[in-house]
């Protein structure tokens, strides 16, 4: 299912006409946060980072006021630790593939969507008080791993996009983002059978577009 919807993605914006067909930018700020339980099934109490996002995307008509947008997007996501010591930042390629529901209201168009996506984790890094660790991608770990003073994270990350706005007549538009992280993004610990574990990416944004 996820690399249909990034072969989807990549498919449409390759293969957009441009008869009816536009294509945007947007860039903004994201307030991201990993939640969650721990190895114990604790809830985790992280508390929301700021980071930056952008990408671009193609709206594809395919009824009136309905469109199918596709995208790339480069997004930060991560997490502060509660007591302020930590912050984990990840780096991440996103492919939305969302349904767009794009009516004319005034001078311009509202704009309501959603739809699911694939991120695949480019990089990261935990910043304390003892220094810096960069984050390695692995799906499976053992204690040696742990150990070594590294940190760990799965490459891939899924979930649901849903976003609304408002494009004004110059194109130019403004939009709330919200995601929500349907899969674990922290590895497997081998020899621990009662691993209850589950660490996700969710958040929100605010970002500035413009369509070309």
């Amino acid at each position: 299912m996820l690399i249909l919807v990034s072969a989807l993605a990549i498919y449409s914006l390759a293969s957009a006409q441009t008869n009816g067909t536009s294509f945007g930018i947007k860039a903004g700020v994201n307030f991201q946060n990993l939640t969650g339980k721990d190895v114990n099934g604790d809830k985790m109490n992280n508390e929301l980072k700021a980071g930056f996002g952008a990408g671009v995307n193609a709206l594809i008509p395919i009824a009136t006021d309905f469109y199918i947008q596709p995208g790339v997007e480069f997004n930060q996501k991560g997490a502060k630790s509660n007591d302020g010591q930590y912050k984990t930042s990840l780096s991440y390629i996103d492919i939305p593939v969302s349904i767009v529901y794009k009516p004319l209201v005034g001078t311009g168009h509202v704009i309501f969507g959603f739809g699911p996506y694939v991120g695949f984790g480019v990089g990261g890094q935990v910043k304390g008080a003892g220094g810096n660790t960069d984050v390695k991608f692995k799906n499976d770990v053992t204690f040696n791993d742990l150990n070594s003073g590294n940190v760990y994270f799965k490459r891939m990350d899924a979930g649901a996009n849903i976003f609304a706005g408002y494009e004004m007549s110059n194109k130019a538009s403004i939009q709330l983002n919200t995601q929500l992280g349907l899969i674990k993004v922290n590895p497997n610990i081998e020899g621990i059978p009662d691993d209850q574990s589950s660490v996700k990416n969710t958040g929100f944004g605010i970002s500035l577009g413009y369509r070309l």
